[in-house]
């Protein structure tokens, strides 16, 4: 029997594409409550930059949630300057273990503009293959078509953009207005 009670699930698509030195995050702007769509230019993909290092950060589930595991990711950036797969584990395990941490709805993508990882609640830090990761209601429909696209001379923007329009044209949750932010090494 599936889950009905999260509905914020439904509610977005998030792409991490890494192609030509340049690691791209997108994400659309709905925000959908059951199958009412309340806003539509939502901002789900956002720098941070603790310490003077750069690193993009895209959520998909519950905004509140998300918030508070990027105030979490943000604390663990500025205690291992540098070293985004650590604090991203680091996360993690609290995430995992925490009490209060654990009944949070959401997941993450990052990156560094070198490395992305997929972070979720169940302790996983996941460096996704073929230097693409999706994650949200239309994130298979954007993976697939992102991965399809990947061996083109398209730029890792590109990429992005168009996976998220395949994405938006398949999934109700999902629309065209994009957030996107660029992260090179």
């Amino acid at each position: 029997m599936a889950d009905d009670t999260f509905p914020g699930w439904h509610g977005t698509t998030i792409i991490g594409v890494k192609k030509g030195g340049q690691v791209v995050v997108a994400g659309d702007g709905q925000v959908s409550l059951g199958q009412t769509v309340i806003k539509g230019s939502a901002r789900k993909v956002r720098r941070l930059s603790p310490g003077g290092y750069d690193v993009v950060a895209g959520f998909a589930g519950s905004t509140a949630d998300a918030f508070a595991l990027l105030e979490r990711l943000e604390s663990k950036l500025e205690a291992t300057p540098g070293q985004l797969q650590r604090a991203c584990v680091e996360m993690a395990k609290e995430w995992r273990t925490d009490k209060y941490l654990q009944k949070l709805e959401a997941m993450l993508i990052v990156t560094d503009g070198d490395q992305i990882y997929v972070v979720t609640g169940a302790g996983d830090v996941l460096e996704p293959e073929h230097d693409v990761a999706a994650i949200g209601s239309g994130g298979n429909y954007a993976l697939a078509a992102a991965r399809g696209m990947m061996d083109s001379d398209r730029t890792a923007e590109a990429i992005a953009r168009a996976a998220m329009a395949i994405a938006a044209d398949i999934c109700v949750y999902t629309n065209g207005q994009l957030t996107v932010e660029t992260l090179a090494r």
